[in-house]
């Protein structure tokens, strides 16, 4: 059994280290909150402090925890790792540790197993849940918005702010996924920017530096919208609407670049400008299970005995 107590000092690393790299300044000139500041500490002297063997053993344990105990998939044990390893080497670089995680691998990962997702139709009763006469229900279509019509990842809609939309020029800028610091441009549908408006007119926020979406709950009110609760608002919205697959933004991100190939006739160069992907070979994998190429083969072989 892995320690509990590991398991939230490394839950604490996880859930700072995917903004590191946005840390680095004010870490180095001083200029980091406390709140920051004050994490950073609990695990400088619980886990930075450990000798190289000690430190190696214990990641590697964790990986065996989040793999037999946790049964987590590749991918997710991969991030997990990757954000110890990433708040590891920044601590190397500024002199707080003496060991770097170099020797932890990440596990094989199969890419787009599956990329199925839901119908236009279905996805259509998805956006009809929404009450957007609410707060609430303004800011839920809005996001359902930018997931479809855009497939943007949920890091990609939880990081932005609200400076980083251009009403006059109907486009948001945002973090995308492998770009680090350096922020993209996409242009935005007229509906999907109608409802952006619409969600920032309801909420009244002056101060454009602050998050795109909020939480609206009582105990969070005002914090920035976590991707862990764009998940849950998502697979609610689903269950409202019917919907028996398991729904998630990323679920949705397929289905978007799904009907967007459909729509296309297969045109993965004009879709890739929508999913962003680095690699055209990773959207042929969309077409290819659009197109059930694998059925479509199994069923001739069948005719043939």
């Amino acid at each position: 059994m892995f320690s509990l107590y590991f398991l939230m000092l490394f839950d604490l690393v996880r859930r700072h280290s995917p903004t590191i790299e946005r840390l680095r300044p004010r870490l180095t000139t001083g200029r980091c909150r406390d709140v920051e500041r004050d994490n950073l500490g609990i695990v400088k002297q619980e886990f930075l402090s450990l000798d190289r063997f000690a430190a190696l053993s214990l990641v590697l344990r964790y990986k065996a925890h989040l793999r037999d105990e946790r049964g987590l998939a590749e991918a997710t044990r991969n991030r997990r790792l990757s954000a110890i390893k990433s708040l590891v080497r920044l601590a190397n670089q500024l002199g707080q540790c003496d060991f770097n995680l170099s020797e932890v691998s990440g596990d094989k990962v199969v890419r787009y197993r599956d990329t199925t997702g839901v119908s236009k139709e279905v996805y259509r009763d998805l956006l009809a849940v929404p009450d957007r006469s609410t707060l609430k229900g303004k800011r839920d279509y809005a996001i359902l918005r930018l997931l479809w019509d855009n497939a943007l990842r949920r890091g990609e809609i939880e990081s932005a702010d609200i400076k980083d939309l251009d009403t006059e020029g109907r486009t948001l800028a945002i973090f995308g996924k492998g770009r680090g610091q350096q922020k993209e441009t996409v242009s935005l549908s007229r509906p999907t920017l109608d409802a952006l408006v619409d969600w920032l007119q309801a909420r009244r926020e002056l101060d454009i530096r602050q998050p795109l979406f909020i939480a609206l709950d009582r105990c969070s009110c005002g914090h920035r919208l976590t991707g862990s609760a764009i998940h849950k608002l998502v697979a609610k919205i689903a269950t409202a609407a019917g919907v028996s697959k398991k729904m998630s933004p990323h679920r949705v991100r397929h289905s978007g670049i799904t009907a967007a190939l459909d729509a296309t006739n297969g045109d993965v160069r004009r879709v890739q400008k929508l999913s962003r992907h680095a690699d055209l070979n990773t959207l042929m994998i969309y077409d290819d299970n659009r197109k059930d190429l694998q059925g479509e083969i199994s069923d001739l072989l069948a005719g043939l005995v």
